[in-house]
């Protein structure tokens, strides 16, 4: 009951803070130990206030089914916790852009604050934002993935497992070899 009450606690500092925004709270069970960090959410996951339901949501599905895990078994946060957005040349419509140094540093106590209260046994960041959220040097996920680190998160020590986003694999078709490798590798982890 304490997890749920702290979850709760910082959910509504996370509204209060930004009010301003449409906020899509970290979503599933606050017991797991596997916590898995996103970027920001999408348009279809503001809709739906859920993370990774978007197009990207079905490869995070597939992620999922060949982890063996079920959705209702993990904890799925983003680090920016709000849709960064820009506007479209092309259409002149509002689509999705990757957020700033500024908006991820705005949002890193409350993503440590997050694992802190899950204390999962691996974190899982998804692409380049939630890594450069978790880690003060400069890592790339084209260097890191598929490798097991860890680091000191408010004085505990996590186990980190670097994947690339879902949505790679969408917009990078050679990416799902490697994809599936890294899994198969995160698999044996787990």
């Amino acid at each position: 009951m304490i997890k749920k009450q702290r979850i709760d606690k910082l959910n509504k500092k996370i509204l209060e803070g930004y009010s301003d925004k449409k906020v899509v709270l970290g979503h599933g069970n606050i017991n797991s130990s596997i916590i898995l960090i996103g970027e920001a959410p999408g348009s279809k996951e503001v809709e739906l206030n859920k993370p990774f339901v978007g197009q990207a949501g079905k490869y995070f599905d597939d992620f999922l089914e060949i982890l063996e895990i079920d959705r209702e078994k993990v904890y799925i946060t983003n680090t920016v916790k709000y849709r960064p957005t820009k506007k479209s040349l092309k259409t002149e419509g509002v689509v999705n852009r990757p957020p700033t140094k500024k908006e991820i540093e705005s949002f890193k106590e409350y993503l440590f604050e997050e694992i802190d209260i899950i204390s999962p046994s691996i974190i899982i960041p998804l692409g380049n934002t939630p890594l450069k959220a978790l880690f003060q040097e400069e890592h790339k996920i084209s260097e890191v993935h598929g490798s097991l680190f860890n680091i000191l998160i408010n004085n505990i020590e996590y186990n980190v497992f670097p994947l690339y986003h879902p949505a790679a694999v969408i917009y990078r078709r050679e990416l799902k070899k490697v994809y599936i490798d890294d899994l198969k590798k995160l698999k044996k982890i787990i």
